[in-house]
């Protein structure tokens, strides 16, 4: 069987799991599918629900953050509806620069598209993207 039949889920490094549950499930609102151990942390991960599948895997680890790199895409129908709701919610956009952002933080992607780009606590960059 080829790697591509099998589900595929991202991982991120955290450096405190109560700090990233306040993160994921308050700012976010990813709901919990399980919880269970991170190495020696007996409660340090969590598996978040998204787009109706597991999707995100969350566990505490010393090497939280140290990825520049954008970590995971949600692709969305309304972006400009879902920064607000983040926004909302005490979620932060980055703007960087060389991009021309609009007032929400959402720019151009590069190939078409629209796309806006926000840290959790520890740095580890997400993406919410559309492709109108």
């Amino acid at each position: 069987m080829p790697l591509s039949d099998f589900p595929l889920r991202a991982s991120v490094a955290v450096s405190d799991i109560d700090r990233a549950v306040a993160f994921y499930e308050g700012k976010l609102g990813l709901p919990v599918l399980r919880s269970g151990p991170s190495g020696r942390i007996a409660n340090g991960s969590r598996v978040y629900l998204s787009g109706g599948d597991a999707a995100l895997n969350v566990y505490q680890s010393t090497t939280a953050g140290t990825s520049r790199a954008t970590l995971a895409t949600w692709y969305v129908e309304d972006l400009e509806q879902i920064v607000e709701q983040l926004t909302g919610a005490g979620v932060e956009f980055c703007r960087y620069e060389g991009l021309v952002h609009d007032r929400l933080g959402i720019t151009a992607r590069a190939g078409g598209g629209r796309i806006a780009w926000f840290q959790d606590p520890d740095g580890n960059t997400f993406a919410v993207e559309c492709d109108d």
